[in-house]
């Protein structure tokens, strides 16, 4: 098998039957022999009838059913996990991501890159807070990590059959897949191409997961919050420190020491608030370990095409 295309799927029935038809016929233009492996993650529409559909129709064509929602992340493990493909490209269904460009991607593939990842020059009909906000966090993830993650770039990407095989390696069960493969390194380089605005119904990422996702890309790959806590803890100690002594000089120079209400509810505050996110950060990381030594497993099937197809 030449060339495997993942594709998580969460609500996205309309969309699916275009993404078939330019998936198909950017595969048949390499000229490669191909699957397209479609996810559903606990689709609430007709998405996973629509694949059965595609299924019997191409050969090409497999699918994987979850059980429930997973998150998009363990989508694209699972679907990754049953590639054969010498190559793998993940794209998400809901077109905004050009299949053409898989093209160009191929081809870098061939000039002997390990990663090509499609990186974003224009964002169109996406809100000014999401494009500050993903602005914000890509830079702060460069800023805080030791790993060189590209910036303005998604899952939309390809990449070799050696770093699918690493993947598999990776047990982690809060996936942050665009770290993970940069941390690998190998030789990577970008596509440039221009995210078109949203074609059919809604994002499956509100900005509630949106932030989990950026905490679990940060968590992941810095220490840099714990050094923060432990560093506020040492200002506000110093502070508090002085703080005393200056009392104790007021009471025994026989200054008045009556504190002001207004003083000691800021000070009270301000230590309680720092307490609080030191143990929230704290907590993520132990979070994090937790689920780990649980050791669940990071997906369920339902149903598939794959056993009896491939």
């Amino acid at each position: 098998m030449d060339l495997s295309v993942v594709i998580p799927v969460y609500n996205e029935k309309d969309s699916l039957e275009e993404l078939y038809t330019r998936l198909s016929a950017v595969a048949k233009k390499l000229n490669v022999s191909y699957e397209l492996i479609f996810v559903n993650d606990g689709s609430r529409d007709a998405s996973l009838e629509k694949l059965m559909e595609l299924s019997k129709r191409d050969s090409h064509v497999f699918y994987i059913n979850f059980s429930r929602n997973f998150g998009h992340q363990i989508a694209v493990t699972a679907g990754i996990d049953h590639t054969q493909g010498k190559a793998v490209v993940i794209i998400d269904s809901d077109l905004q991501d050009p299949p053409e460009l898989i093209e160009q991607m191929y081809l870098k593939y061939k000039e002997g890159f390990e990663v090509v990842y499609a990186q974003r020059s224009k964002r169109i009909g996406e809100s000014w807070f999401k494009k500050i906000t993903a602005k914000i966090f890509y830079r702060t993830m460069v800023r805080i990590t030791n790993v060189k993650i590209p910036i303005d770039t998604g899952d939309y990407r390809l990449i070799d059959r050696k770093i699918v095989e690493y993947l598999k390696k990776m047990p982690e069960q809060n996936k942050f897949l665009r770290g993970q493969i940069a941390w690998m390194g190998y030789r990577q380089t970008a596509v440039e191409f221009v995210r078109e605005e949203r074609k059919y119904g809604e994002t499956g990422y509100p900005l509630s997961k949106m932030i989990r996702f950026a905490l679990d890309g940060i968590t992941a790959f810095s220490d840099k919050p714990l050094t923060l806590v432990m560093q506020a803890g040492i200002v506000v100690s110093i502070i508090s420190f002085l703080i005393i002594i200056y009392a104790l000089i007021g009471y025994y120079s026989g200054r008045s020491t009556t504190p002001g209400w207004a003083s000691i509810m800021v000070s009270t505050m301000f230590i309680g608030g720092i307490q609080l996110i030191s143990i929230g950060v704290i907590g993520l990381y132990i979070s994090r370990i937790n689920k780990n030594v649980i050791n669940r497993p990071l997906y369920l099937i339902q149903d598939t095409n794959l056993e009896t197809q491939n």
